[in-house]
């Protein structure tokens, strides 16, 4: 007898005894089971090449001075969260603080299986409406961020680096870190000369450390720049054209006039936001992953109120 059949049983029973307590507890276990249920579903959905591999994700702060790099670090909470969530291993590669506060930028290595497959759902431009906390007059403020999500690379079988094409740039690493981070020119930028693909790496304490992480970054970028090539040239093929552009928000986040979360490609929404940007995304990233597998067309262009 499966689980469902189980829980079915006893629920009969619970019901014909009038056992309040059983039934709670029937209640508890039967929303297990969904849990379950709706994780496996979406492993279904993982028939990627890199599915089942760790994520790279990068999170940009888009204009909009420091409300911008204030919603890039909480989208790197919410992220960080979601990962926890799922007792993935996260790792912040490298970050590049506000101005004022937030963050410019921050790169984080997701360890875990399927992270990338969840997380490749999430790539796009995420909006934020709210009123500004760096606002003495209490307006309200939309601003953006960028999502890239990267599958992580483990060798260089896939993709080989050629160091004759790679300048290496070392510093001195910024921010926090202690009193070494401030000596020892420790943290290391890549460049790609081909590509003009910049990654960089500055949270390790050793140079040859930040140099590994760096060159890591840099091969899942020069995997993404061919799938993407290889993707054009199906397209190109089958004489569609898909425009991708930084206006082309995913999702939005309102916080004020009213609470809602939704996912403009899908129509997935709530209004429950603490529990999205505290890492509750999965039904989020359900909804899309079904969407793609599916092939239905995009629900809105992204511009609705929401």
């Amino acid at each position: 007898m499966g689980r469902a059949d189980a829980v079915a049983e006893l629920l009969e029973l619970a019901r014909a005894a009038g056992d309040g307590e059983m039934l709670a507890e029937i209640d508890q276990e039967a929303g297990t089971l969904a849990g379950d249920y709706g994780r496996a579903r979406t492993q279904l959905l993982f028939s990627g090449e890199y599915d089942e591999r760790g994520a790279i994700l990068t999170i940009s702060a888009g204009a909009g001075g420091t409300e911008a790099t204030d919603w890039a670090e909480m989208l790197l909470r919410m992220y960080l969260r979601w990962a926890e969530r799922h007792r993935f291993a996260t790792e912040i590669v490298d970050q590049l603080e506000g101005d004022q506060a937030g963050l410019k930028s921050a790169t984080v290595q997701i360890d875990g299986r399927f992270a990338y497959g969840y997380l490749k759902a999430e790539r796009g431009v995420h909006r934020l409406v709210r009123i500004s906390p760096f606002d003495a007059q209490k307006r309200r403020h939309t601003t953006f961020a960028l999502l890239e999500v990267l599958p992580e690379v483990e060798d260089d079988v896939e993709v080989e680096l050629d160091w004759d094409q790679i300048r290496v740039d070392t510093f001195r690493a910024t921010g926090h870190g202690g009193q070494h981070i401030n000596k020892t020119d420790s943290a290391v930028r890549l460049t790609h000369l081909p590509s003009g693909i910049v990654t960089q790496s500055q949270n390790e304490r050793s140079q040859l450390q930040n140099k590994e992480t760096a060159a890591r970054v840099l091969r899942a970028r020069l995997l993404e720049r061919a799938l993407e090539e290889r993707e054009r040239e199906l397209l190109r093929l089958r004489g569609e054209h898909v425009e991708a552009g930084w206006g082309n928000q995913i999702r939005s986040y309102v916080l004020h006039p009213y609470q809602m979360v939704k996912d403009h490609r899908t129509e997935h929404e709530t209004s429950n936001t603490a529990a999205v940007l505290d890492g509750d995304l999965d039904a989020f990233m359900q909804a899309e992953l079904e969407r793609e597998a599916t092939g239905r067309p995009l629900s809105g262009d992204g511009e609705g109120a929401a």
